[in-house]
């Protein structure tokens, strides 16, 4: 069901529990939420990167400032080759000069890339210091920002160093978004109708109304919140099993975006082609409609998300890096397919043969 439009959406975590609002005009409102949420911290770091700081790092340090607090701005090149333990180890070093101490917090100014830095920087700054995040892409808003999960990639695998750090707060000002250029507005729709492909197949119809100019994408980010909301409150740290089905098309989009380079796809451009193959490999093993994976196909397409494996990726090297992925276990794949649009599970009946004809096809072009 769609989330309430006018609301807040909780994250009913104990006392790590916290809200997400969305709407316009929340960054002007940052000093004040930060004000009351830490009181008597006065010490903070704003974190951000090369492209978000000239837009909205000056309204951030305004706010913070008004509020009383004592703001300090670190920014980062953006990308996704920022998200590395070499630029953690330097944020932490500027964190330290900047004189934060334990009753310092943290501001995550920015797309997926930096709420991940930021929160991981958070995290093991002197054991964990708090953090609020201000996601400024669709794909952040929706996804990233929400649940905890904080980190830095290797080489060949993506977030495979990190944390489990909830924020204080989640702020996502969907005035922000209307900077983004045209390509990571779109990739940020991968995410969302991973959503809607796990949870919520009615969904599809408001995304379809965004796409035609007509929908309410504040409520449509709300409802996708809502969703990862109540998969992290039933299962936190992925012990359960539940909240691997966030992971339906990662494993192989995860493999795609590092065999790219980090930086030749977007995030959201590879999971879109982890889609496309989870979709496929659904059809195939556990009887999702044919009709139903061309319905997301097609939206897909109509974000100008990529459905073709580039010829220059090679599936061997695809599937070399998925065996590093953490959603191997023992060697075992646990893998997340569709038995219909919204009900999805996890499957340990997957082989590596289905994943490389899963790749072999993503080569071939949509009728």
């Amino acid at each position: 069901m769609p989330a309430d439009s006018s609301a807040a959406v909780h994250v009913s975590l104990g006392s790590r529990s916290y809200d997400v609002e969305v709407g316009p005009g929340l960054l002007d409102r940052l000093g004040a939420v930060a004000a009351a949420k830490f009181p008597g911290r006065v010490r903070v770091v704003v974190i951000t990167d090369s492209k978000v700081g000239p837009l909205y790092a000056e309204r951030a340090l305004a706010s913070l400032q008004v509020a009383g607090l004592q703001a300090h701005l670190i920014t980062v090149p953006s990308g996704e080759a920022s998200k590395s333990l070499p630029v953690a180890e330097t944020v932490c070093g500027e964190m330290a000069r900047a004189g934060l101490d334990r009753q310092s917090f943290v501001v995550a100014l920015g797309g997926g890339v930096i709420g991940d830095l930021a929160g991981f920087c958070a995290a093991i700054y002197q054991r964990g210091i708090p953090y609020l995040q201000v996601p400024t892409t669709v794909l952040s808003q929706v996804d990233s920002s929400v649940g905890g999960k904080t980190g830095v990639n290797l080489p060949d695998a993506k977030n495979m160093v990190g944390c489990f750090h909830q924020p204080a707060q989640v702020l996502a000002d969907v005035a922000t978004l209307d900077s983004l250029p045209a390509r990571e507005w779109n990739e940020g729709f991968a995410e969302i109708l991973k959503h809607a492909c796990i949870r919520d197949a009615q969904m599809l119809e408001a995304i379809e109304a965004v796409a035609e100019g007509r929908g309410d994408l504040a409520g449509l980010i709300r409802r996708n919140v809502a969703i990862k909301a109540r998969i992290v409150e039933a299962d936190e740290h992925e012990t359960s099993g539940l909240r691997a089905l966030l992971n339906f098309g990662h494993t192989l989009g995860h493999a795609i975006e590092a065999a790219a380079g980090y930086g030749g796809l977007l995030h959201g451009e590879a999971i879109s082609l982890g889609l496309r193959a989870a979709l496929s490999l659904s059809c195939k093993l556990s009887g999702l409609p044919a009709a139903d994976a061309a319905r997301v196909l097609a939206l897909l397409r109509r974000f100008e998300l990529p459905v073709v494996l580039e010829h220059d990726l090679q599936p061997a090297e695809v599937l070399r890096i998925a065996r590093m992925d953490k959603k191997f276990e023992s060697g075992q794949i646990r893998f997340v397919l569709l038995r219909g649009l919204g009900d999805a599970f996890v499957s340990r009946e997957v082989t590596e043969a289905d994943l490389a004809g899963a790749l072999d096809e993503l080569k071939t072009e949509l009728p």
